[in-house]
């Protein structure tokens, strides 16, 4: 039989980290956000964002993409330190010793509280050196202009300094599909940047996602 004594002695279980009830504090009537550990946090209404794509797309036209995933990438690089301190300290172990459904289960979460819609991930290339990433509700796309072409290269450019990041790897991200354009969803290919090129091109052209994964795996297979 189990004692009380031993009960209390056990370290409680964590709960949701990134949960908005306890992650989003601050003031609100002063506009001041910050997250559970005291850094701050940035509200960027939808008008901005799309202030930003319209602003973009005057001045430097076809070379918006480029950089928005640039910015991305320099802010997935603080997005990843960020995660990686907040986390280890919540539970008290590296992110190397997490498990994997842990540690998604903590990167789809932080994804959602940060208001950047929802996020899937798809292992099953991985073998094959891709993973497949897929987002809904992305604020990005809601905000950019209809029809003008794949409008998530900050979430694209996200992924690639998180999971370059992570795996100790140079990795770019393509995006395969994207809502602005009318697609269900935003489906995006991370591996390293001489795979993905080709996915790059393929996407340009106009290539659905199954055709371009289909693609992918052929040219990988030859490679090998």
């Amino acid at each position: 039989m189990i004692s009380v004594a031993d009960l209390v002695q056990e370290k409680a279980l964590k709960g949701n980290y990134f949960a908005p009830s306890a992650y989003v504090q601050g003031d609100f009537e002063l506009g001041l956000l910050e997250t559970r550990l005291g850094s701050r946090l940035i509200a960027l209404p939808e008008v901005l964002l799309q202030g930003i794509y319209a602003g973009l797309e005057e001045e430097i036209g076809q070379a918006t993409s480029i950089v928005l995933y640039n910015c991305g990438r320099w802010w997935g690089k603080s997005f990843y330190r960020r995660f990686v301190q907040e986390v280890s300290e919540y539970y008290e172990m590296p992110l190397a010793q997490m498990n994997m459904a842990q540690f998604l289960s903590c990167l789809k979460q932080c994804w959602k509280t940060h208001g950047w819609g929802v996020i899937n991930f798809d292992f099953d290339y991985y073998s094959q050196g891709f993973i497949v990433v897929n987002t809904l509700n992305s604020p990005f796309a809601e905000a950019a202009p209809k029809n003008k072409g794949f409008a998530c290269q900050p979430e694209a450019g996200i992924l690639s300094s998180f999971f370059s990041k992570l795996t100790g790897e140079d990795l770019g991200c393509v995006q395969l599909s994207c809502e602005s354009m009318g697609a269900p969803s935003n489906y995006f290919v991370i591996g390293l940047e001489e795979r993905v090129d080709l996915a790059k091109g393929m996407s340009e052209e106009g290539y659905d996602y199954s055709t371009i994964m289909d693609r992918l795996l052929n040219t990988n297979s030859d490679d090998n």
